[in-house]
């Protein structure tokens, strides 16, 4: 060993080894904490830690170029593509996106969220085929979002699951606003001298959906599903246009409608009202359409009293329906959703159209 006024020097040939080896640990080490730190800055949507935000397509030029006709069942999109920007990532990668839709039958301009399953985006041989689509609705205000976007929600990562399960069909999820502002409740309906909501919910989002996604051209592919008064606003659609529609998850729904809009517009308000439409199917005998309901035991009697007095009186012919009564399950998405995988997601799913491999 060299000696110098600094003290003992290393042997030549040692001091390149230990500037390698401090390297590695170095990058070792940052490589470690950017991996615990990444989820962290991504949650907070901190750049370039995160894709929220970028665009997004989901695919309209997909099947082009994968091998077999069109199922005949499937309706391709028909565009124009729309731009949708990430807004969140699903446990199993998959994306829930956003655009901004001016409905051009309503008029209304409002946000809407869409998220795709692993079988749509991934799986070749559905390359060509047709997916089922629920159109989810929330309750409160809805507006200026939609809380089943959500991913601590855990709808999207429960279809995902269920699906893989046998216990779903793998849906295509739209989730729109449900009304124009957070002043009143506009019940889904065209409500005389208000925002066409029921317009929007019910022909400008499913064409915004034809658009840029493979559906079915059946109705057997369509579905709503709403808690509270977004359960009213489903049930109601579904009730309302049985020929576009099939089935409903009603979650602790209203099943009259109260909006305070309605005052001086009875009549109305009656063609609206889930009650005389039920009863309307019944008298035309069909088509058949399928209503799962959720009702907790914690959320008000009078809730779960109106649906079963609703399953009594209506629940024939043409109206089939189902009730999940949730044991200790709130007024809550927190309730409502693992309930879901426990029957009523498998029920609608028994009676509607899935994907099927293309020929």
């Amino acid at each position: 060993m060299t000696h110098s006024p600094d003290g003992p020097q290393p042997p030549q040939g040692r001091r390149p080894r230990f500037r390698a080896r401090r390297w590695i640990i170095t990058v070792a080490s940052v490589t470690t904490l950017g991996l615990v730190a990444w989820p962290v800055l991504d949650h907070f949507d901190i750049p370039p830690f995160t894709d929220k935000g970028d665009p997004i397509s989901f695919g309209q030029g997909q099947s082009r170029g994968v091998p077999g006709k069109v199922n005949p069942d499937t309706l391709m999109p028909t565009g124009p593509e729309r731009t949708f920007t990430i807004d969140d990532t699903v446990d199993d990668g998959t994306k829930i996106a956003r655009t901004t839709l001016h409905g051009e039958k309503s008029g209304f301009t409002g946000d809407v969220w869409v998220w795709a399953p692993d079988q749509y985006l991934h799986d070749k041989k559905y390359a060509r085929s047709g997916f089922p689509v629920m159109v989810a609705l929330p309750g409160g205000p809805g507006w200026p979002s939609n809380y089943w976007k959500e991913t601590k929600r855990k709808l999207e990562s429960s279809i995902a699951k269920w699906s893989k399960e046998g216990k779903s069909l793998p849906f295509i999820l739209v989730m729109p606003v449900l009304n124009p502002d957070k002043k009143h409740y506009y019940d889904g309906s065209d409500i005389p001298g208000q925002a066409k909501m029921g317009t929007w919910l019910t022909e400008d989002v499913p064409n915004l959906v034809k658009q840029n996604f493979r559906t079915l051209k059946s109705r057997d592919g369509w579905a709503f599903m709403g808690s509270s008064s977004g359960g009213f606003a489903s049930l109601k659609a579904v009730l309302k246009y049985p020929d576009r529609f099939k089935a409903v998850i009603a979650s602790g729904p209203d099943i009259v409608p109260d909006s305070p809009l309605w005052a001086g517009h009875e009549k109305e308000k009656q063609e609206n009202n889930p009650q005389k439409l039920a009863q309307k199917l019944i008298n035309r005998k069909g088509p058949d359409v399928y209503l799962a309901f959720q009702v907790g035991t914690k959320e008000p009697v009078k809730r779960l009293k109106d649906v079963r007095k609703f399953q009594a009186r209506y629940g024939k012919g043409p109206v089939h329906t189902s009730l999940r009564v949730i044991e200790g399950g709130k007024h809550s998405a927190r309730s409502y959703v693992p309930s879901l995988g426990e029957g009523p997601l498998q029920w609608i799913s028994e009676h509607m159209q899935g994907p099927t491999p293309s020929p």
